[in-house]
């Protein structure tokens, strides 16, 4: 059994049409929270510190970041402020 890396196996996955479909439907969420982890780490910040930052828990960070929350505008500028990163929501 030959072993492959992550980015070879999502290349494999991503032929398959109805995968690529469905990945590029999620990407956005996705987007969203490699760049709130990303700048976290960075910050090097854990989850609980953030979330102490803007007064919740950090079971809510650990959700968010899993991709298992569905965030106000108004909690996303939150945490933008807390990771002073500036915030921008554009469609089309």
């Amino acid at each position: 059994m030959k072993l492959c890396t992550f980015d070879d196996h999502k290349k494999e996955l991503l032929k398959d049409p109805e995968f690529k479909k469905e990945y590029d439907r999620l990407e956005p969420e996705f987007a969203l929270v490699r760049s709130l982890i990303r700048s976290r780490i960075k910050r090097k910040l854990t989850q609980a510190q953030l979330a102490k930052k803007i007064g919740s828990k950090q079971a809510v960070i650990s959700r968010l970041e899993s991709g298992n929350a569905n965030p106000t505008i108004g909690f996303l500028k939150k945490i933008s402020e807390a990771l002073n990163l500036p915030l921008h929501i554009q469609i089309g």
